[in-house]
């Protein structure tokens, strides 16, 4: 088959066990528009569906015996070989199929399978040929007209007319038009402050020397940024950025939640203007594809965005900054599982460039590689200007019980607020539960109301004047039933508390304004940038929320934080419960007195004695790590080890448990086998925390090993064996490090 063109291509929907390269020819028309990098749609097995593949190599031969021809060629977008570098690194750490990578790495709306419509803008101007219109309309655009375009959607409503006269006039050769593609970018209204200054302190000034030390050493360094809550490290953060753009660099700034990304838009846009582009899931498909072509255009030196933002195109890169690096939402869920961390590591060490980690409350791994020389640690430990940390009050809701108030509001969480209120300030309300009630049990049996599709109770939610059951997994919704499911019996009560429930009693205790922002209240698409804009505005006095207003915002008059219940992550089964619970009520806690005005912090415990919430209290993070890391080290845990957990689900209780069972005795008989030498201690097979969601089982086996080439391949092993054997209607996937066990 000498004198052909061929190519190896990736099918783009296969399943592990089909995730290998396959050969096609390339015909002649589309010779020189396929290359390496390219998508490519090809035909696939007897039937010759039609699939998307990814061009992995070009060749003038192939030694298969049966040849197909690609159909045609994806001409939008073509993977950089950069691109093609970070999908394997996904694939050989996280064990995703190829798939996966490219449709993480490319647009979001990937632009894969249809094309994404430009926006446009349509120009005409008349010529200078004579021409008599006819009819009223026609004439008046005529004469509206000019020698220069002018855009038609003002020609239109200037004279009435529409696309039939334009085109009358286009046909008689009066008009000329003209379209120019326009980005679609929601942040350009937002413009350059010239007025606006980053003034370092002394203390902000050693810092950002050191940073730019390691930044200047052209070689790939890490750092960790750890600073107190309010110490500024936004502007030693914005300092960098001014050095790596001087130096012709680009950077990428990820945030860990969608809220956090008006504040730091806003800031950053008000310096740099059209040269920052943003990637989130919340901005419409076209808005993200636009932002990717603006990147990949080299038009943007900033990118800001959110976990997925750490893929964006920047061809020059020279910093990656992640801030509130501690934050879970940097790990993936879904596959490739990546963490954002890694990826960035991964790109600036071929890129040579600086990753800076910043957060107030560290993950204790980035704190041990710091303290161990992994990381150059640079700390901030003043707060920045006049700003004080905030006087924080532990206070045990159990007395408040005995003497009668059962109310979210504790005695001195309302007296602080009433406080707070009269002087005009404002205050932020913390609680980590959206809805009304947390759950419907019975009195007569014990039993919750649960989910018939899921192993968790349904949470009450009030819509107006309707009352519904929701379930936060799977999204059923049913009517408050009059009888116990379980039992039948009549006594059904109500427990616990939510956003909505803590809203309602509100306005029943205070004169003031409150918004409440959870997931519930922010499914529109701008709907964090309005609700923070207008409390910034003091639209409201209270801002109440879950986990989206407890970290990153900084609200000038905000003197007074409450936390409704500090214990609901504390004893989570999880060994990160302690450092989750910590960095929660660290990050809160600091949200208040930012500014010249002091700050005072509210934290309703039953647990008040307990040694993370006391730590948290004093912002004491030193001892908090010193405490974790011994626990760690005793019981091994990162980052004393790796952990990969292996997990099946099914629709069938009986496949999903038999596959388990049988994937741990596959494991075992390997580690005494070929894979002898790779370190592992495994635990399970056990059913995962939520047993059961969206009528889909679920079994865990936890590994606690040291990634390695040869556990990857064993991980490997295990996933290919199982795709494709009797337990047809099993998954099978692999999570090393999750968030959660």
């Amino acid at each position: 088959m000498e004198g052909a063109a061929y190519a190896k291509v990736w099918l783009l929907d296969a399943p592990n066990a089909l995730d290998r390269p396959f050969d096609y020819r390339i015909p002649e028309h589309l010779l020189g528009l396929v290359t390496r990098g390219s998508l490519v749609f090809v035909p696939f097995s007897n039937s010759n569906k039609k699939r998307m593949a990814l061009v992995s190599e070009v060749a003038d031969f192939t030694e298969s015996p049966r040849i197909k021809d690609i159909i045609d060629v994806n001409r939008r977008v073509t993977l950089s070989e950069e691109q093609l570098a970070v999908c394997d690194f996904l694939k050989e750490y996280t064990l995703c199929t190829t798939g996966d990578a490219v449709r993480t790495v490319t647009p979001p709306m990937s632009a894969l399978k249809s094309a994404t419509n430009e926006k446009s803008i349509v120009y005409a101007r008349r010529t200078d040929k004579e021409y008599s219109p006819r009819g009223g309309k026609q004439k008046a655009l005529y004469e509206a007209l000019t020698d220069a375009f002018v855009p038609v959607s003002e020609l239109y409503e200037l004279t009435g007319a529409s696309s039939a006269q334009l085109k009358a006039l286009r046909a008689a050769g009066v008009a000329e038009i003209k379209l120019e593609s326009v980005w679609r970018n929601p942040y350009a209204e937002i413009k350059v402050d010239e007025s606006k200054q980053n003034v370092l302190s002394e203390h902000q000034k050693k810092a950002f020397d050191t940073l730019c030390s390691l930044y200047d050493a052209d070689e790939a360094r890490c750092a960790l940024l750890y600073g107190v809550t309010g110490s500024g490290k936004t502007r030693v953060m914005k300092a960098m950025i001014d050095h790596a753009r001087g130096s012709g660099k680009g950077v990428i700034v990820l945030v860990p939640e969608i809220s956090l990304t008006p504040q730091t838009v806003g800031l950053f846009c008000s310096f740099y203007g059209d040269r920052v582009a943003v990637l989130h899931s919340s901005l419409s498909a076209g808005e993200r594809y636009d932002a990717y072509r603006r990147i990949d255009a080299g038009e943007v030196d900033v990118v800001i965005g959110t976990r997925s933002a750490v893929f964006a195109p920047m061809k020059n890169l020279g910093m990656i900054i992640i801030d509130e690096e501690q934050e879970h939402t940097y790990k993936s869920d879904m596959s490739p599982k990546y963490h954002a961390r890694d990826v960035a590591a991964f790109r600036l060490g071929h890129s040579k460039g600086l990753l800076l980690l910043a957060s107030a409350t560290p993950s204790v791994e980035s704190y041990y590689k710091a303290k161990s020389g992994t990381y150059t640690l640079v700390e901030l430990t003043e707060r920045y200007g006049t700003a004080r940390l905030p006087e924080v009050y532990i206070d045990d809701i159990r007395k408040n019980a005995l003497g009668g108030n059962l109310s979210p509001y504790g005695n001195l969480l309302s007296e602080k607020l009433l406080e707070t209120l009269e002087s005009g300030n404002q205050a932020i309300l913390f609680l980590n539960r959206r809805g009304y009630n947390s759950f419907l049990t019975c009195r007569d049996c014990g039993e919750a109301v649960l989910c018939p599709h899921c192993s968790v109770s349904l949470t009450r939610h009030k819509h107006g004047r309707y009352d519904t059951l929701l379930c936060h997994y799977c999204g059923y919704r049913s009517s408050i039933p009059d009888t116990c499911p379980s039992c039948h019996g009549s006594h059904l009560a109500f427990m616990g508390y939510g956003t909505q429930k803590v809203e309602e009693e509100f306005y029943e205790k205070f004169k003031g304004t409150l918004m409440r922002m959870d997931a519930d209240t922010t499914t529109k698409k701008s709907a964090y940038d309005d609700m923070l804009t207008r409390f910034r505005a003091h639209n409201s006095d209270v801002l109440l929320g879950t986990q989206m207003v407890a970290k990153g915002h900084d609200f000038p008059d905000v003197t007074l934080v409450g936390v409704l219940n500090a214990d609901s992550a504390l004893y989570m089964d999880d060994f990160r419960a302690g450092e989750h619970t910590f960095s929660m009520l660290t990050q809160v806690i600091g949200r208040a007195g930012r500014a010249e005005k002091r700050g005072v912090a509210v934290i309703q415990t039953m647990n008040p004695h307990h040694e993370v919430i006391r730590l948290a209290a004093a912002q004491d993070y030193k001892s908090f790590y010193e405490r974790d890391i011994k626990l760690r080290k005793a019981f091994t845990f990162p980052p004393f080890c790796d952990i990969a957990v292996l997990s099946v689900t099914s629709h069938s209780e009986t496949d999903c448990s038999k596959c388990a069972v049988e994937i741990f005795e596959f494991l075992k008989k390997k580690t005494t086998d070929e894979y002898k030498n790779v370190p592992i201690i495994s635990f399970g097979p056990f059913e995962a925390t939520v047993y059961k969601i969206d009528e889909r089982y679920r079994m865990r086996i936890v590994l606690k090993c040291r990634r390695s080439k040869k556990l990857l391949a064993l991980l490997s092993e295990v996933i290919c064996t199982f795709g494709t054997t009797k337990y047809k209607n099993v998954v099978c996937g692999v999570d090393i490090n999750p968030t959660g066990i």
